[in-house]
């Protein structure tokens, strides 16, 4: 892959991962209930549950070029219009009012935090969609195995999410205390934030065989 792709994805990824989702808010709970070491294990467990998305969304994609290249146009041209679908819906939910945005966490056990979160994660199917629809937008079947792509691209954004969920633990575990944002605000940046990735994804694919 060129280095400009993979720049151009390291930007976007990096840009998403800015606005908190559920599997953040899930970890910032847990410091604020049971402390910074609690959080981080809650970061490994989704870490390792969105590894076991990449190795899946891999073994996917190449299947769907090994049918044809058509096809595989289709699914980054589909991809990019779930991701605009995606920030249009968001900004339809919005509401006006206030809301605490992180739920109260029982305390657990560390192990058990582990396994949770790994198993949360991997049966989020929101993930898996994500991945299918972003990835393949940075991915060109002239630039070698798809597979090696998908899991060079997937290695990078787990490695960027793995810091930034450690950095919102290691925060949360700082503050101690809940913290209130307003669901309005956060739903329109995060909505923004995914039709400016479908567009942005169109323009930097890759060139196509």
């Amino acid at each position: 892959m060129e280095f400009s792709t993979i720049w151009l994805f390291v930007i976007a990824a990096a840009t998403l991962l800015i606005i908190p989702g559920p599997a953040v808010f899930y970890i910032m709970a847990r410091s604020i209930d049971q402390g910074k070491k609690a959080g981080l294990v809650s970061v490994f467990g989704v870490s390792l549950g969105g590894s076991v998305h990449v190795l899946a969304g891999a073994i996917g994609v190449s299947a769907i070029l090994m049918t044809s290249a058509t096809a595989f146009n289709i699914v980054k041209y589909l991809g990019t219009a779930y991701l605009i679908y995606l920030g249009c819906k968001t900004l339809l939910s919005t509401s006006d009012r206030t809301t605490s945005a992180i739920p109260k966490a029982p305390r657990k056990k560390l192990q058990k935090i582990f396994y949770e979160s790994a198993f949360v994660e991997v049966m989020n199917p929101k993930t898996a969609l994500f991945f299918l629809a972003f990835f393949p937008q940075f991915i060109s079947p002239s630039a070698g195995s798809v597979t090696v792509q998908f899991l060079l691209l997937g290695t990078i954004f787990i490695i960027l999410a793995f810091i930034s969920d450690g950095l919102y633990a290691v925060l949360a575990a700082s503050i101690r205390k809940r913290i209130k944002v307003s669901s309005n605000l956060q739903n329109r940046i995060t909505g923004y934030l995914y039709i400016v990735l479908g567009v942005f994804s169109a323009f930097a694919s890759p060139s196509k065989t």
